[in-house]
């Protein structure tokens, strides 16, 4: 019940920055055998915390140096794509692009560039590894489209598509503020011969409903060949927590402004299946359905770790968001901790490594705020809903990130 409970769970878009986030900094001379195409850089975001809008253009930083070894393959979505609300309700699409490394051999995915092409309606941007049966129904469902890609409400909307929260298929991922994430050296994720990576793109439309919506976004991966090659896998962790953020009471009286009918709003949005996430969320935590600006979860750990880096997610109605482990507790950590959350700096934060042992747990908080739709121009022209998890930019998330590796 627990593991499958897990996949529903993990099945909805969950958006961060993650891949590398325990990037140290070294660098090394360009290899000679670094065969990249050029691409644009991730943009900083806008570094004001109100704004209430997706980053905009910004200086494309350079690349930074390969270090002994590592190559770098560049990935873009085939064709241009404009999005749409699929469902036609709403102003959110997620769409899944089935790329193609085209590796010879089996390899270390050591860092990734990912850059919306779009950055004013791209909302997130994952990576996720296929292979096997897996990657036959992905060529599938991108084939049975006339455009590019295929819509991918749910993880990347495949059948037989099962995650796992302890340990997700993520390789990379770019939320506003990321930038290009570059693994600690010693380690990697493996990426074999054959793989091929499905990007989902999240495209928002709140405040961008026309003009020029094209996208045609792109990831830049560092990597280097497994063999003779022995790093240590790094593997990611997501801690979602479930929202219930109610109406203020001057506002209470509106159409959306209880938990049930605000579940039924998002299922029309997402589907049955993503919108019964929220609702979920709570049995994975062991939580009861009551309004409350403040959310939180905490789940054991199932099997050592050393935790190397760390990342939280929210969208515009978000306050503050911690992760702790072993809360409580004397051992307890503060693994992250953001006292005032600007959407437009999602980056992730690496730490001093942390181990963990099987039985310790790991805690997500998130404090969200109604009122500061009174402030974001996103909000404009639209009535006050109870909050609940979804995967709208109006809607909201509370998710921690874990990067970790497993003791032997």
């Amino acid at each position: 019940m627990r593991r499958a409970l897990l996949g529903v769970v993990l099945a909805s878009a969950l958006a961060a920055g993650l891949a590398g986030c325990g990037a140290d900094g070294e660098t090394a001379p360009a290899a000679p055998d670094d065969r990249s195409t050029p691409s644009p850089a991730a943009p900083s975001g806008s570094p004001a915390a109100l704004d209430g809008h997706p980053p905009t253009a910004a200086p494309v930083a350079r690349p930074r140096p390969l270090r002994a070894g590592e190559r770098r393959t560049t990935l873009r979505v085939p064709t241009a794509y404009t999005p749409s609300p699929p469902t036609g309700v709403g102003t959110d699409d997620y769409r899944c692009f089935l790329l193609d490394p085209r590796l010879a051999q089996d390899a270390w995915l050591t860092g990734t560039d990912i850059a919306p092409g779009n950055p004013d309606v791209v909302h997130h941007v994952i990576l996720f590894r296929v292979d096997g049966s897996l990657t036959r129904e992905a060529e599938r469902r991108d084939a049975e489209s006339a455009d590019p890609g295929w819509t991918c409400f749910g993880g990347m909307g495949l059948e037989g598509e099962l995650d796992d929260l302890d340990d997700a298929s993520w390789l990379g991922a770019w939320a506003p503020g990321g930038r290009e994430t570059v693994t600690r050296s010693g380690y990697g994720v493996p990426l074999d011969r054959g793989d091929k990576i499905v990007m989902q793109v999240h495209y928002s439309l709140l405040l961008h409903p026309e003009g020029d919506l094209s996208d045609r976004s792109a990831t830049r991966l560092r990597w280097t060949p497994r063999s003779g090659k022995d790093l240590q896998e790094i593997h990611t962790l997501l801690l979602p927590a479930p929202v219930e953020l109610p109406c203020r009471p001057e506002h209470s009286s509106g159409p959306l402004c209880t938990h049930d009918a605000s579940v039924t709003d998002v299922k029309a949005r997402f589907g049955e299946r993503v919108g019964q996430t929220a609702n979920l969320l709570h049995l994975l935590c062991g939580t009861e359905v009551a309004p409350s600006d403040t959310t939180t979860c905490t789940r054991q750990v199932t099997r050592p770790m050393t935790v190397l880096g760390v990342a939280g997610h929210m969208h515009l109605l978000g306050r503050t968001i911690t992760v702790e482990s072993d809360a409580g507790t004397p051992d307890a950590r503060t693994l992250l901790d953001v006292p005032l959350w600007n959407f437009d700096d999602q980056a992730a934060r690496p730490v001093d490594p942390v181990h963990l042992d099987a039985g310790d747990t790991l805690t997500v908080t998130c404090r969200h705020d109604q009122s500061l739709r009174d402030l974001l121009p996103a909000f404009a022209g639209t009535q006050e809903k109870y909050v609940v998890w979804g995967e709208g930019s109006a809607d909201e998330m509370c998710l921690g990130i874990v990067q970790a590796v497993f003791d032997e």
